[in-house]
């Protein structure tokens, strides 16, 4: 194959992330992203060599057996937020698990793969799970008319409007359409990437599963006269409160300056337009304050299985013990794992976690919780308490190389590993391998249906004591 050539393949086999094997009727093979297993689809030529070649596809021509007739959601394949939404969802499961073997056997072994794996947990929903989206301003064609959503699929500029998403509720998706359509008839420019000029940047919604309350935040640059914009945000807010169909309620409505270039949803100062600045959610009988910057795992209930396998595989090993819970986020391991244990001392990076965290400790009456605000790698040299149990909950990039020295050193008997990106969790744990730890219990949890990432949670066990 040459580069820029394009060639017709059939997708035998897909891995994390996203990635997938076409191979040609000739039986040549490329990597791609964003395929199924079992779909023919044509492909441009990117890069051809002995030893790899990928491409980019251009159509799919015919879909997989697997795929239902009709997309669960009508923006797929426009989209670029969902990859699975054709599948039904005993497929995705079961993809998932397939990525996760893939993975994780030639690392733990085969053998020790089939006594260790205790197979994949399904999310208590499939549809309207999300607790928190980021919807971006943009327009879908050049200078075409406003919309409010998400990337177009294998575009960084264009951004489809996703008004019937499926995995967020129908008081999500209202207060994005009740946004588009004040803020097109405003007629305000949206904030260009490319030329880092307009106002409307991001618009954040937060929406607790337990107590439904909605937290919406419009995230502007300052390209704007204040005395306009005071009028323009009072009238958002009053065509947000007007409305009057929520099945939850409104807790608080912001509006955050974001003056940096790059697209991403950043603070540089946030003020209450109405309501407060966080709201309540609820887990596994503990209640929780979430700020609309704070860390905290997006689908509830998918989070109440996942911490239920967490503290099933801790089982009696933290009763009454010292825990440590690295990359505690807001606290809400720590604090699950809190009543049996004499103390958790959680470490996390971001401060506003960290504070969260200890007022949602007081909040639910714990007192042998302590929340450390700094990094990992630091802070465990400035900790005198030595752990005897380790729940590690580390962001997508896994533990850093030095960090997991330190963790190792410690030797203590049980750790619990809960990784959201398995390739990072593969690389770790090959390391805890060869430093005398042996796989336990391995199981997957699936807190993003429609998407192809998921939950893993490792039981880790010291053998060379």
């Amino acid at each position: 194959m040459k580069r820029g050539e394009i060639v017709q393949g059939k997708v035998i086999k897909v891995s994390f992330p996203n990635k997938g094997i076409v191979e040609t009727a000739d039986g040549d093979r490329l990597r791609v992203k964003g395929v199924l297993p079992g779909q023919t689809v044509s492909v441009r030529v990117k890069k051809s060599s002995k030893e790899k070649a990928q491409g980019m596809v251009l159509s799919v021509d015919e879909p997989s057996v697997i795929e239902m007739d009709s997309p669960a959601c009508r923006h797929y394949g426009k989209c670029g937020g969902c990859t699975y939404q054709s599948l039904p969802y005993d497929e995705q499961l079961g993809i998932k698990e397939g990525m996760i073997h893939d993975l994780m056997a030639p690392i733990i072994g085969d053998e020790t793969w089939d006594l260790v794996y205790e197979g994949i947990k399904s999310s208590p929903n499939q549809f309207e799970y999300r607790n928190k989206m980021e919807f971006s301003f943009g327009d879908e064609v050049k200078e075409g008319p406003l919309t409010l959503g998400m990337h177009k699929k294998g575009s960084f500029y264009d951004v489809v409007t996703v008004d019937g998403c499926r995995i967020i509720d129908a008081d999500m998706r209202q207060v994005l359409s009740i946004t588009l359509e004040y803020f097109a008839k405003a007629d305000l420019p949206y904030y260009h990437k490319y030329t880092h000029q307009g106002y409307l940047r991001h618009l954040l919604v937060r929406k607790a599963e337990k107590t439904g309350q909605i937290l919406i935040d419009l995230v502007t640059s300052t390209q704007i006269s204040s005395l306009y914009e005071i009028a323009l945000l009072e009238g958002w807010k009053e065509a947000l409160l007007k409305c009057t169909d929520w099945k939850g309620s409104i807790a608080g409505i912001l509006h955050t300056k974001n003056d940096r270039e790059a697209d991403v949803v950043c603070d540089e100062g946030t003020d209450i337009l109405y309501g407060s600045d966080f709201f309540k959610e609820e887990l596994l009988g503990l209640s929780f304050t979430i700020t609309p910057f704070s860390f905290f795992q997006t689908n509830s209930l998918g989070a109440e299985v996942l911490y239920n396998a967490a503290r099933e595989f801790i089982s009696s090993g933290a009763d009454g013990a010292e825990v440590y819970d690295l990359y505690s986020g807001t606290g809400t391991i720590a604090q699950v794992i809190a009543p049996a244990a004499k103390h958790v001392t959680g470490v996390e990076i971001i401060p506003e976690a960290v504070e969260a965290a200890r007022e949602n400790a007081k909040l639910n009456g714990l007192n042998n919780c302590d929340f450390i605000a700094g990094d990992v790698l630091k802070v465990l040299d400035d900790i005198s308490e030595k752990p005897d149990y380790i729940i590690l909950d580390p962001p997508r990039d896994g533990i850093h190389p030095k960090a997991l020295d330190k963790i190792i050193d410690y030797g203590v008997e049980c750790l619990v590993y809960i990784s959201c990106k398995p390739t990072s969790l593969a690389r770790d744990l090959e390391v805890f391998l060869t430093r005398g730890y042996e796989v336990k219990r391995l199981a997957c949890v699936d807190m993003f249906p429609g998407t192809y990432h998921v939950e893993t949670v490792v039981g880790l066990q010291r053998v060379d004591t």
